[in-house]
């Protein structure tokens, strides 16, 4: 009989601490309680989904029950381990707090929490989204969590950790998972196409980790319906295509447009995202992000999986806008992306705002107007104390030789006029200034 297809979320399920990825305080820590004999009787282990939180809690049961520990692992071979693995052991029951939430079902568990193990040494209740008990199921719970028999552990996991009752919290102990960094998300993925015997490009994998957002399950999903797809070589376009992403020449092709002043290219990109079925909301984050690197880039940061190929694009085109202008830019996207998905006719405000981050990138910036006029208004005060310093309440008296000595000698009618030169300059250069600014809006 042909063997069933395992999904790479199951297959690929870490089975052995050493094997769980990106939480190596956490483990070390679980490890040493094992060592020690210094295990809680109740855990609770927060994070985001994908991070690993119901694989701990299965690797700690079989590290607790295991007949063959070694350095604080599981065998994985034992009759009891085998139970775990294969969600058969009568001493580990794992509950869904989504679908048992009631006080009823947390009354069930206390009723049975005497009786002793059936094999093992502890008898361990898991709870995954515990957040989602009622109040009335946490009130049930607290006592016997307070005071479990020596022969019961509760293991508690959750996304939502703020929903768990403050007094829930107070007596476990904690964990935070980390959401996993790319760089292990991308090894680990590279690990289980080695296993598959498949070629997979880089740039596929670092987009894959990158969409993941720091779920490894969320990787391996992506990465099992990517296979699916052909049995020959996967490329960058095919996980676009696949996923539907957006590819990376559209966002510099928009540079193009926007250097250029090409306010026609704004509707062959919405017309495209719009036959292609691209959702407009998730175009403008990734359009935040394609700005968000640039810069970086003008910050000289590094920027991570990428390949040097869009990289050296990346720096060409980060070179072409100030800082301040890619700023102005982030701002506008920012703003809008909230707007566009509330606003009736996205397609036409997608548009507009395109046009708009066109048009800005020839405005001058009102830091640098301001700044203009600061340094010509230090220029007029200038001579502005010059003519301060001429005394013109001379005494009438005085002689005339006295009067031409402390008058300077280029002090005539033109030298008084040229203040109100000056004064007439500030406003018609504030005035070109404006006008210029009002003809570009």
């Amino acid at each position: 009989m042909k063997e069933r297809y395992q999904i790479f979320a199951r297959k690929y399920r870490p089975q052995t601490f050493n094997e769980v990825v990106g939480q190596k305080t956490i483990i070390t820590t679980l490890k040493n309680s094992i060592k020690f004999n210094k295990t809680s009787q109740a855990y609770l282990f927060s994070g985001a989904k994908g991070t690993g939180k119901t694989s701990i809690m299965r690797i700690l049961a079989k590290a607790l029950i295991c007949n063959n520990l070694k350095n604080s692992e599981p065998c994985n071979e034992c009759s009891l381990c085998l139970e775990i693995i294969n969600s058969s052991s009568l001493d580990v029951i794992e509950i869904d707090g989504a679908s048992n939430r009631g006080i009823d079902d947390i009354r069930q568990i206390n009723e049975t929490i005497g009786y002793a193990p059936s094999n093992g040494k502890y008898k361990i209740y898991i709870i995954d989204e515990v957040h989602m008990l009622t109040k009335e199921a946490f009130n049930a719970l607290l006592k016997t969590l307070e005071e479990p028999p020596s022969t019961v552990k509760f293991f508690f996991a959750t996304t939502e950790p703020h929903k768990v009752l403050p007094t829930i919290i107070s007596r476990c102990q904690r964990f935070d998972l980390n959401r996993i960094p790319i760089d292990l998300i991308v090894e680990k993925i590279t690990k289980i196409t080695e296993d598959q015997k498949r070629n997979v490009s880089k740039e596929t994998l670092n987009i894959i980790a990158h969409y993941a957002e720091g779920s490894l399950r969320d990787a391996e999903s992506m990465l099992d319906q990517l296979l699916c797809y052909t049995d020959g070589d996967i490329k960058e376009e095919t996980a676009n295509e696949i996923f539907g992403l957006i590819p990376q020449d559209l966002f510099f092709e928009l540079d193009k447009a926007i250097h250029s002043q090409n306010i026609s290219y704004v509707f062959s990109l919405t017309d495209e995202l719009y036959k292609t079925g691209k959702d407009f909301s998730f175009f403008l984050e990734e359009l935040i992000e394609h700005f968000r690197k640039m810069f970086l880039i003008k910050l000289n940061k590094h920027l991570l999986f990428i390949s040097e190929h869009i990289l050296s694009k990346y720096k060409e085109n980060a070179s072409k806008y100030s800082s301040e202008q890619i700023i102005t830019i982030l701002e506008m996207l920012i703003y809008s992306l909230e707007k566009l998905k509330k606003h009736i006719s996205k397609k036409n405000f997608l548009e507009t705002i395109l046009f708009k981050i066109i048009k800005s990138k020839n405005k001058i910036p009102i830091e640098v107007l301001i700044k203009r006029l600061q340094t010509l208004e230090k220029s007029i005060n200038k001579e502005k104390s010059i003519y301060q310093e001429i005394p013109f309440n001379i005494d009438i008296s005085q002689k005339a030789s006295e009067e031409n000595n402390n008058i300077p000698k280029d002090y005539d009618k033109t030298s008084k006029d040229s203040k109100n030169v000056d004064y007439d300059t500030l406003l018609n250069f504030t005035a070109v200034e404006f006008n210029s600014i009002l003809k570009k809006e």
